[in-house]
């Protein structure tokens, strides 16, 4: 069974971003994280969206909005935070994560 936490946060802004998405491809608004091996710094963020929340999920949910974590990726990524943030250089979910050692300058790869 998928279990409800705080040890991951979706901030409003991502969750309003999601929520745009999802509305505009007729999706549910459920983002999922995952942690893969790779990446300049040893691991990478991969984002998608999901249909439905498998059972052994980790779930934070923001405004109706719901962020899916699977039961291996947690463990780097407890407490950590999903936003959505817009600039110059373009726009992202970032992952603000306090178990990464170090990350690269894109953000989207990190070590522990």
């Amino acid at each position: 069974m998928a279990t409800l936490v705080q040890d991951i946060i979706l901030t409003p802004s991502a969750a309003a971003r999601v929520a745009a998405i999802a509305a505009k491809q007729g999706k549910p608004a459920i983002l999922r994280l995952s942690v893969d091996g790779g990446g300049c710094s040893g691991f990478q963020y991969k984002f998608g969206f999901a249909d439905i929340a498998e059972s052994d999920d980790v779930i934070a949910e923001t405004d109706g909005v719901r962020l899916v974590v699977d039961s291996v990726s947690i463990d780097l990524v407890r407490g950590c935070a999903v936003d959505y943030v817009e600039s110059l250089s373009g726009a992202a979910f970032r992952v603000e994560n306090p178990n990464a050692a170090s990350g690269c300058g894109c953000g989207s790869s990190f070590s522990v």
